[in-house]
């Protein structure tokens, strides 16, 4: 049984939802936390997944091949999790993404992206096409959300572990969309875990108040005119959300709300609205939609310009001492015809760079991802890396081979398979259509190049 809630955070409630709608607030916080399932609009530009998958109850209005998931329901367990089919994610924060409204050949910022469900989002939604940058302050926690890029089959994302003045001295007035989605005091997740009630106090959302405050000052510098900014948060005070807000607004006067409705949701005509869990399918969160005036000074257009102008950047050098092969693609991967435009080759590796971005714009910068990793040096020869296998479609791959469910638990626990006879050379294996990663087969057995550090029990 979870801990009551705060003393001073039942006043708070209740000076914000009146007695009744605190009493219902209250109500929903004792129901089962919400859930939902994103299928990957890359693998399916429909929103519609390609075979059953456990658990789905209905659509989410608000995006597009979103659906809740049911009380009980494991769907992260299948294969086809691991393969990038879908992402688990909170229903309600579904809807800043959707307000941002992301579109191909865009450059846009996720500026506080980790774990990486809005990041992929966005990424879905540009449909491989444009750049996105994908920032976390926190290394660790970057770590995860590169991984969750990878997963995804994402292509054009950079992924940086910056600070917000460090990124903005690089890309002033750079971005046509912004998603700032805030360190906040997490009130929306009371529901689903009890320390966050118990860290919550009075004093915690004046202090995410000014972080936020200095989130949104540089975001604004990078910013382009005509640009629109996602200003959210997953906690329902006015501290953080109108007072931001506000704050924002009387310092930055080419800035303005903008109106906007989502399906299924209370309509924003202020430009902002708040989702309450007694209210939506969700456990809450606050979106707010800013614009930049069209007429506001462009000082930044130099910088968007060389940004994307210098080509692919230099690359960085190997190891003094060390041997490394020269980055390539390993013949015999690709089918014919399929290739990869800007290759960068850095250290050991080889990627694609997406475009718009020249990575000479980020020296100095902490980039754990830039692009797509074609391909990695395994001692002194080069494998085709992961990244690529999940960013492959089956018929872009030179050999490809359809596992049973039981033979792709075994590959993602690192088991080699016997498949029968096989031509030689790198696989892209998948399961039910979707790419799981590469085998080799050698020697009558498909050897498993699945990473170690992502396998799972058998």
């Amino acid at each position: 049984m979870m801990n009551p809630l705060p003393e001073a955070y039942v006043r708070q409630m209740k000076r914000l939802l009146g007695e009744a709608g605190f009493f219902a607030y209250e109500r929903a916080l004792q129901e089962p936390a919400a859930r939902a399932l994103r299928v990957n609009l890359l693998l399916c530009p429909d929103g519609v997944p390609p075979c059953p998958i456990e658990g789905l109850e209905g659509a989410v209005p608000w995006c597009r091949g979103a659906y809740f998931v049911a009380e009980g329901a494991r769907p992260g367990l299948s294969p086809l999790h691991e393969g990038g089919l879908y992402y688990l994610q909170e229903p309600s924060t579904l809807s800043a993404v959707t307000a941002l409204d992301p579109q191909p050949g865009e450059r846009i910022l996720d500026l506080c992206a980790a774990p990486g469900g809005k990041s992929t989002q966005i990424a879905a939604r540009m449909g491989g096409r444009g750049l996105l940058v994908c920032n976390e302050p926190v290394q660790s926690r970057a770590q995860i959300l590169s991984r969750n890029v990878e997963r995804m089959g994402v292509t054009n994302a950079v992924v940086t572990s910056a600070m917000p003045d460090q990124l903005a001295a690089r890309f002033p007035a750079f971005f046509d969309r912004i998603l700032a989605d805030a360190p906040c005091s997490g009130e929306g997740m009371f529901r689903r875990q009890a320390e966050a009630r118990d860290e919550w106090s009075e004093n915690v959302p004046r202090g995410c108040a000014e972080r936020q405050m200095d989130i949104l000052r540089h975001a604004a510098k990078m910013l382009a005119p005509g640009g629109v900014m996602v200003y959210s948060t997953c906690t329902f005070n006015d501290t953080e959300n109108e007072g931001v807000l506000a704050r924002f607004l009387a310092e930055h006067g080419e800035f303005e709300l903008r109106p906007f409705a989502l399906p299924g949701l209370p309509p924003a005509p202020e430009g902002y609205v708040h989702l309450y869990p007694h209210v939506v399918r969700g456990e809450g969160h606050f979106v707010s939609l800013l614009a930049k005036r069209a007429s506001a000074q462009a000082a930044g257009e130099l910088t968007r310009t060389a940004a994307s102008a210098k080509g692919a950047g230099r690359p960085a050098r190997a190891a003094k001492g060390k041997e490394t092969p020269a980055p390539a693609l390993p013949e015999g991967v690709l089918a014919p015809g399929v290739s990869f435009k800007r290759p960068y080759p850095s250290g050991d590796k080889l990627w694609a760079l997406p475009e718009g971005i020249d990575m000479d714009a980020l020296s100095g910068v902490r980039v754990l991802r830039s692009g797509l990793l074609l391909a990695h040096a395994e001692g002194r020869r080069m494998e085709p890396d992961h990244a690529l296998a999940m960013a492959l479609r089956p018929e872009q791959a030179a050999r490809c081979a359809a596992l049973t469910r039981e033979q792709a638990l075994a590959y993602q626990a690192g088991e080699a398979l016997d498949l029968g006879d096989r031509p030689n050379g790198y696989t892209l294996l998948t399961y039910e259509g979707v790419s799981l990663g590469f085998g080799k087969q050698a020697g009558g057995i498909m050897k498993n190049h699945y990473p170690k550090g992502l396998r799972r029990r058998s």
